[in-house]
């Protein structure tokens, strides 16, 4: 069953066309990794998803709803963790989640147990009391998948999940994804900046250049389409030109995605 159906998408600004005809397809339950250089066209895809961005043309259809016409709808089957910095440091890990449960609209009598629930799945049951400036830049991304997931949508669209973390706050995160897609078979749309995470963690990759897809596929067909590459690092730089490849505190999680805002 297709979840996710992008036909046609174009998306422009101005005389600059950041998306150029994309067209693909993700199957409920499937890890979907989109890549591509900077300036690809990744970002403004995935607002066109949410609903943050209305399309210049093309259609995209989530669950069987159209984005443009049943925006609200679309908002209620699926959870967005943006690149920028979406918890608060003042607040607790709990008052994070609470704040979004009210903005949810999840009833009084659920809270409490949703709110405990996606403590649980991301490991910060311990530290749910703690303000989240004290927080490491793993600790924060998980608590940012579990403000995104109260509500238990079936797609989960994460824009750069891992950027700026160390390889064991990146495993982090990955785990407690593979968590929520096998208690819960929720699909998964991942922009990524590290080509062995799409490889490891997605079912397939789809990359794109200068707002076209070049390529879709398993890493394994991916590698044969570019001449029996050994890595999708190889595979990319093959079909872009271009290559991709940041541990540390809440602090430096905020100024890190502040750069990358303005020039991703």
């Amino acid at each position: 069953m297709k979840l996710v159906e992008v036909e046609g998408l174009i998306q422009r600004f101005g005389d600059v066309v950041a998306v150029d005809g994309l067209t693909f397809s993700i199957e409920a339950g499937e890890a979907f990794a989109l890549l591509g250089p900077n300036g690809a066209g990744k970002t403004t895809t995935i607002r066109v998803l949410v609903t943050l961005l209305r399309p210049t043309a093309g259609s995209v259809r989530i669950a069987g709803l159209d984005v443009t016409r049943h925006p609200t709808r679309v908002r209620r089957v699926l959870g967005y963790v943006p690149q920028t910095l979406s918890a608060d440091g003042s607040l607790t890990g709990y008052e994070n989640l609470l704040v979004v449960a009210k903005l949810l609209r999840i009833p009084r009598a659920e809270r409490e147990r949703a709110i405990a629930d996606v403590l649980e799945l991301v490991r910060l049951e311990e530290a749910a009391d703690r303000l989240v400036r004290t927080y490491s830049g793993g600790m924060v991304r998980r608590l940012e998948i579990a403000q995104a997931i109260l509500h238990r949508p079936v797609l989960l669209v994460l824009d750069e999940p891992t950027v700026g973390l160390d390889p064991t706050a990146r495993r982090s995160v990955w785990d407690a994804l593979k968590v929520l897609r096998e208690r819960d078979g929720t699909t998964l749309l991942v922009t990524a900046h590290y080509m062995g995470e799409a490889e490891l963690y997605c079912d397939r990759v789809a990359i794109m250049n200068r707002g076209r897809l070049v390529a879709l596929g398993t890493a394994g067909e991916l590698k044969a389409q570019a001449g029996g590459a050994a890595t999708l690092d190889e595979v990319f730089t093959t079909l872009t030109g271009d290559t991709l490849e940041s541990g540390g505190s809440y602090s430096e999680v905020r100024q890190l995605r502040r750069r990358l805002r303005r020039f991703g």
